[in-house]
């Protein structure tokens, strides 16, 4: 299955991934308003997780995705797909705002994943941008495989310095 086939089955089983971008957030919402002032408690906080997980993984794919169309293809705002581009990033932000009022995000397990994907994902979408505006692919006498080489130095040095800062 292409993406693009994912996209059409998508979009004609709209239902579903509404429904599902849906119900995430009602789910942190039950339970922040079952585990009140408990969330930090060992049961709460891998539900939290698995809830987490649900949500951020499409809603960084959308994210990515949308930035991708509008900085690399110049795509048009007003062609964007609302269930697939909005829709996740939407519940992703509900979602997460409902279960930091319970839990912090420290004592929620392999949280610490997540926030590192999204650096990753930030530090790449910004090199990558860098070389489009820079055009440094077409002037350079550097075989592909030392520009690879480089290109994964300046992510972990990168993300080295990330962890430093923050």
């Amino acid at each position: 299955m292409t993406l693009q086939q994912f996209f059409e089955w998508a979009g004609n089983n709209s239902g579903l991934v509404a429904g599902y971008f849906m119900l995430i957030p009602i789910l942190a919402a039950i339970m922040w308003w079952v585990a009140q002032g408990h969330g930090h408690e060992d049961p709460w906080r891998y539900i939290y997780s698995v809830l987490i997980y649900l949500v951020c993984i499409p809603g960084i794919f959308a994210f990515t995705l949308s930035l991708y169309i509008f900085v690399f293809q110049r795509g048009d705002i007003f062609q964007t797909d609302l269930l697939l581009q909005f829709l996740p990033i939407l519940s992703m932000v509900v979602t997460l705002w409902l279960i930091r009022r319970n839990v912090s995000f420290d004592q929620i397990p392999w949280f610490d994943n997540i926030s590192r994907l999204i650096t990753i994902l930030f530090i790449t979408f910004i090199l990558m941008f860098l070389a489009d505006r820079v055009h440094i692919y077409s002037i350079t006498f550097v075989p592909l495989w030392q520009i690879v080489l480089i290109f994964i130095a300046l992510v972990v040095g990168i993300r080295y310095a990330w962890t430093k800062l923050f």
